[in-house]
């Protein structure tokens, strides 16, 4: 539950920042706040809660993590409070109101108002006119935005000024206006505000410091138990999701591992006389079914044929299929060690929140998978590997070539390229007084080679030169080129150098 006015009035005098300077401002949230002060009891850091059921004043021990993103209502009370002495901070009556008021040394003024209402919180900044400068959450119904009268001080006026018409008991009901009788109602809960108290809360130390190992564990939006379960409410909604694409992905493996039963129908066909079966002709395509002796099992079987080739040009047509599952096979096998390896780092990401002891790390690390941040800017519009402190770009299209070559690489770069097959260009980023080795050059071709029309070939000829020998042909394709002084390179895929590269890509897909 939020603060009661009394509880607020014990934090207040636990404070001691009166006369002290505003250092930093920090919102680790949107709906936090933390204000670092320093004054004659040195720094004094002062979290303000807003969150439903968890309004809340009290020091804190430790900063919490930073928001990566710079927050709005931060910005501003940095631009205008950060050095300002803070000359007094109070509750206004018993309505869980603060009201801090700032000077800065060229002698302008601020007041920052702190409504501590759950679902109704909120934090202003007015200037010394009584305009809004921002406010945390702005509410144009309310008028609480930028510009607008601030009159977060009205209604408690105004209720004073009520108070000795509702506490004449000889004015009748009756006689108030419906206003009034409002306010009549309002002093009529006195009693229940009397009776509140000072919760006693476990632990040593001050109040405001029991406060903060209060919410911490148990309360508010910044309640570990609620953070944790969040992190596990996310943890299994994505652990389905990895579940069913591995199940989508073993699915499609299975498919993918009949190429040897294609290529054996490619052998049956090769085999046989040429077709005769029958067929069922549609206004789009024509099917033909020949029936053929399988040697491989010792059984008749029907293989669906195109009749407009013959029986050797439907064989290679199952040699074709065959080979395009073998090398479907060999993504998808990596595909799914990528699935099996993005599991492993959810469950770390699970176990290394529930071993945390700071909420406020737990939330921002919830928030970088919501709309909090925006998503980071990729270093390179393309595939991208780190490799022992080299860094190898992979151009998969013509626009990714021509952006590397135009925005993302020099002249001391290398570039390689396989020869007489159309494919991706690769570059090795150069590094001051080093020669790239021979094993990143091995890496880099062998990734020109599998990005290439000649991976069908498992080997090729590629041909690397620095960039400032390549020669941008004009009229032609976007990133075409001519090289100059290059070398050769013969490459013959390995599978397992492959797959140890791919697996430790950054970038792409």
């Amino acid at each position: 539950m939020s603060l009661n006015y009394k509880e607020i009035d014990l934090v207040l005098s636990e404070l001691g920042i009166e006369g002290a300077k505003l250092q930093k401002v920090i919102q680790p949230s949107y709906d936090s706040l933390i204000l670092e002060f320093y004054g004659q009891q040195g720094l004094r850091d002062m979290f303000i809660g807003l969150g439903a059921g968890s309004c809340r004043i009290h020091l804190i021990r430790s900063l919490p993590a930073k928001n990566d993103r710079p927050l709005r209502f931060m910005e501003c009370l940095r631009s205008h409070l950060r050095g300002a002495t803070l000359t007094s901070i109070q509750q206004l009556g018993r309505e869980r109101i603060l009201r801090m008021e700032f000077s800065l040394s060229d002698g302008v003024h601020y007041n920052l108002y702190v409504r501590l209402w759950s679902g109704a919180a909120n934090i202003i900044l007015a200037d010394d006119q009584n305009r809004i400068v921002d406010v945390m959450y702005r509410k144009p119904a309310k008028g609480e935005i930028s510009g607008m009268p601030c009159r977060i001080e009205e209604p408690i006026t105004n209720e004073n000024a009520q108070s000795s018409l509702i506490s004449d008991k000889s004015n009748p009901k009756s006689s108030l206006s419906p206003r009034q009788s409002t306010k009549a109602v309002r002093v009529g809960n006195a009693d229940k505000l009397d009776k509140l108290q000072v919760r006693d809360l476990e632990g040593e130390g001050s109040f405001s410091e029991r406060i903060a190992a209060y919410y911490t564990a148990k309360g508010g939006a910044l309640s570990m138990e609620k953070l944790l379960s969040k992190v596990e409410e996310r943890y299994q909604a994505q652990r389905l999701f990895h579940l069913a694409k591995f199940k989508e992905m073993d699915a499609l493996i299975a498919e993918a591992s009949q190429g040897a039963r294609l290529r054996q129908i490619g052998d049956i066909l090769m085999a046989g006389s040429p077709l005769t079966g029958q067929g069922a002709k549609s206004s789009k395509i024509a099917v033909l079914f020949v029936e053929a002796q399988d040697f491989y099992t010792g059984k008749t079987i029907s293989i669906q044929v195109d009749p407009s080739l013959g029986h050797i040009e439907n064989a290679r047509h199952y040699y074709e299929k065959a080979k395009k599952a073998d090398s479907s096979l060999d993504d998808l096998k990596r595909e799914r060690e990528r699935l099996e390896s993005s599991l492993q780092a959810l469950q770390d990401w699970r176990d290394r929140l529930f071993t945390q002891t700071d909420p406020f790390v737990v939330a921002k690390a919830l928030e970088r998978g919501g709309t909090v941040r925006e998503k980071p800017k990729k270093p390179y519009p393309c595939l991208w590997i780190e490799r022992n402190g080299w860094t190898i770009l992979v151009g998969r299209s013509a626009k990714e070539n021509d952006e590397l070559l135009r925005q993302h690489t020099r002249g001391s770069d290398l570039w390689l390229h396989v020869r007489d097959y159309s494919g991706s260009y690769v570059f090795v980023k150069s590094r001051r007084d080093k020669s790239v080795p021979l094993e990143i050059l091995l890496d880099a071709g062998t990734l020109a080679v599998y990005y290439s029309k000649a991976r069908k070939n498992s080997e090729a000829n590629v041909y690397y030169t620095q960039v400032k020998y390549l020669r941008r042909i004009k009229g032609e394709t976007k990133g075409l080129v001519s090289p100059s002084m290059e070398k050769n390179l013969f490459i013959r895929l390995d599978e397992k150098r492959l797959r140890e590269i791919l697996t430790i890509s950054s970038g792409g897909n």
